[in-house]
């Protein structure tokens, strides 16, 4: 399968899990509830117009990356649940915000940033999805082994143009989103 194929495969699953967050919110609700105070506590450090929230954002998105694409030969379960569960977080909160704000406040709050950020998850997870069929197809195919190193290298490109992406992201969410929410 080529690897745009993947894109649209990730979509997908992204897409799903926006469905699911719709159609079953409870779930994520008990997590996010859980978790609401060290996000309380996160918020607290990260605050906006400062480069290290820059960098914590950016380094936490492709720490993320990173994680889906290295265990991703583990049955591609990292980048399907990464997918999966940020596609339904990310409907969750869009309907709890439209509920407790606007339509106007959430494309301010998720627009600018996702223009960038939602593509780059799009892309790093199909990378990762992309690099673990090829392991996974080398582990049990030895006629497809010779196709490793060149799906391996096209991923790895793909993934540092999901990174390039993120950058972008980063910084519109510590500088600009503010003052489009504040």
């Amino acid at each position: 399968m080529t690897y745009w194929r993947w894109v649209w495969v990730a979509t997908a699953l992204f897409v799903l899990g926006m469905t699911l967050g719709l159609v079953m919110p409870s779930g994520i609700s008990n997590l996010v509830t859980e978790d609401l105070s060290w996000l309380r506590q996160l918020a607290e450090v990260l605050k906006p117009f400062q480069i290290t929230t820059a960098i914590f954002i950016f380094f936490k998105n492709v720490t993320s990356l990173v994680f889906s694409f290295i265990f991703s030969p583990f049955l591609l379960l990292p980048p399907i649940l990464a997918l999966v569960v940020n596609g339904w977080l990310l409907s969750y909160v869009a309907a709890v915000v439209v509920q407790q704000k606007s339509l106007l406040f959430l494309i301010a709050a998720i627009l600018p940033h996702g223009i960038f950020e939602l593509p780059a998850i799009v892309i790093g997870e199909a990378a990762a999805l992309n690099f673990g069929v090829a392991v996974l197809s080398a582990l049990f195919f030895p006629a497809k082994r010779g196709a490793l190193v060149p799906k391996t290298k096209q991923s790895l490109k793909y993934l540092l143009i999901a990174f390039a992406f993120l950058l972008p992201a980063a910084i519109i969410e510590t500088y600009i989103t503010p003052l489009l929410v504040g």
